[in-house]
């Protein structure tokens, strides 16, 4: 799908505020309502827009320990990758998994009740056997910033 400047503007504002009006919407990327929303239709049809969610603050909830690990597998198999991939889907504690160019393979977002609960999960994947050769913790002290869904002006741009 060709995207062009309002599609772009249309993206960014939803990935900020999921809950604005389709009045709002329009006025903001300066369209009238049915094609600001003809658009917005289109972007969730080809799988753009996946969906709408609540942005939650879970420390306020939740006062659990965060990690950050890097992994470095044994292999670089197509299916040793696709391996520890399926078993980081199947993982709760797995909140967040990116595969990396460089040093290490995966970097891992991971929350536990706390550094046992992290400990035993950590010492479960090695049993399993999904090729981890090295892995790293980072034990997270304060998130600085935190915002996943915000997209930069530049990115925009089309």
């Amino acid at each position: 799908m060709k995207l062009d400047r309002y599609d772009l503007a249309i993206l960014r504002i939803l990935a900020g505020d999921g809950r604005i009006t389709k009045s709002r919407l329009a006025e903001a990327v300066n369209l009238s309502i049915s094609p600001a929303w003809e658009r917005v239709k289109k972007l969730e049809a080809s799988g753009i827009i996946r969906g709408y969610r609540a942005d939650l603050d879970w420390t306020l909830v939740f006062k659990g320990s965060r990690i950050v690990v890097e992994v470095t597998l044994a292999r670089h198999t197509a299916h040793d990758m696709r391996r520890f991939e399926e078993r980081v889907m199947a993982a709760p504690e797995i909140v967040q998994c990116h595969a990396t160019g460089g040093g290490v393979d995966y970097v891992l977002h991971i929350v536990s009740r706390d550094i046992d609960h992290y400990q035993r999960f950590i010492d479960t994947l090695l049993m399993d056997e999904i090729g981890i050769e090295k892995y790293f913790t980072y034990i997270v002290t304060k998130t600085v910033k935190s915002m996943p869904h915000e997209v930069p002006e530049w990115a925009c741009q089309g």
